[in-house]
């Protein structure tokens, strides 16, 4: 139900969005582009949880919802994800690692982090549904509604569930750090992923619940 919320609300706050007449004077246009972004985010927070079956105990659901919330993360494709994904929790901060970077530099990594991720496929199909939508919606809110939010939660979710988790030396057996004590930050910053020891420690776990393992 979470899962299908934030799908929803993506896909309903975008319509609405695609639809505003814009004053550029008016600071909730600001605002609404920080919240699709934080939207966004959880379309691939929703994906990730769907990695580790999380997000439905009937396996068909789970893989149904993660397969959508992926596909409309900018056409990512959930098998393709899915290995990696595990990959990072088997070899967490080495060179077998596909979201590490060994020279802690921030602008490296996150192009190393999006290379990794991001295929000429998807960059076609962004491309010409862009040119289909155009067709339907002023250029203007496509860009700052559903262009700009998915380029800039791609930041939100490498800063706050890569960079800062796995950055440095970590002394402990997930390599990795953890936010402080800040339940509501913790949400808004990237939806509890920043818990990042607790996320490893116990991979099972939705991001809904991880701050009841901090």
């Amino acid at each position: 139900m979470i899962a299908l919320l934030i799908i929803g609300l993506w896909g309903l706050s975008l319509m609405l969005l695609l639809y505003w007449e814009l004053d550029f004077t008016n600071p909730l246009v600001y605002v609404a582009v920080l919240f699709q972004m934080h939207l966004y985010t959880g379309l691939f927070i929703t994906a990730h949880d769907a990695m580790h079956g999380s997000v439905s105990k009937h396996p068909a659901i789970n893989k149904v919802i993660g397969w959508l919330a992926a596909i409309l993360f900018s056409y990512n494709f959930f098998n393709r994800l899915l290995p990696k994904h595990h990959q990072h929790h088997r070899f967490v901060a080495t060179g077998a690692d596909p979201d590490y970077h060994q020279s802690d530099h921030f602008w490296k990594w996150y192009w190393s982090f999006i290379t990794a991720y991001l295929s000429p496929l998807q960059l076609g199909l962004m491309g010409a549904t862009f040119w289909v939508l155009v067709v339907f919606f002023p250029v203007q809110n496509l860009i700052l509604f559903w262009m700009l939010p998915a380029i800039m939660s791609t930041f939100q979710l490498f800063y706050f569930g890569t960079y800062q988790p796995h950055r440095g030396v970590h002394q402990n057996k997930h390599k990795s750090g953890t936010l402080p004590k800040n339940h509501f930050w913790a949400f808004l910053s990237c939806y509890f992923f920043g818990y990042h020891f607790e996320h490893h420690d116990s991979p099972g776990t939705p991001w809904w619940q991880l701050w009841r393992v901090k």
